[in-house]
């Protein structure tokens, strides 16, 4: 986690200063930017938990999804992001939702053919996102990666407001 804990503590700060919480769902991270939020001291008072929705099952069991909208948004988009990341907010009545979806690799997904792609998105009192290429198939640096732009995000989101 030491190489989050920095970001990991600036959001941690931001958050609890405003008295904000947060909630996460992601997929190629795996869990990493929760657990990141998670190795902060005092993380229960800003965060409400999270989920890995690495699947379509996961998705659908854990997100309140408008399947008819998810149908007209091409997939790893940053307004697919943040439909992920408005339903994530939802699920648990938080101020902010971070949504991560992506493709750490070695191999592709029937989404996408880019592999090394995630796309990042926050929502709550201002929106937004961004997308990261790594153009690298190395599956643990790109999960690295990722979590380290999604706290990117979310501190800069967080010092917006």
């Amino acid at each position: 986690m030491s190489r989050f804990s920095l970001q990991a503590s600036g959001a941690a700060k931001l958050l609890t200063d405003h008295n904000h919480s947060i909630s996460v769902a992601e997929s190629s991270t795996g869990g990493l930017i929760a657990a990141s939020l998670l190795s902060v001291p005092g993380a229960s008072r800003y965060f409400m938990g999270g989920t890995v929705i690495y699947t379509i099952k996961s998705r659908r069991a854990f997100l309140d999804l408008d399947k008819e909208r998810i149908k007209t948004l091409k997939p790893l988009t940053e307004e697919m992001a943040l439909e992920f990341a408005r339903a994530a907010r939802a699920k648990l009545d938080t101020t902010w939702g971070i949504a991560e979806l992506g493709v750490a690799g070695p191999g592709g997904t029937p989404y996408s053919d880019a592999i090394g792609i995630s796309v990042i998105a926050i929502s709550g009192p201002v929106d937004g996102s961004v997308i990261v290429k790594t153009q690298s198939n190395d599956r643990e640096e790109n999960m690295e990666v990722f979590t380290d732009r999604a706290l990117q995000l979310l501190v800069q989101t967080l010092a917006s407001i």
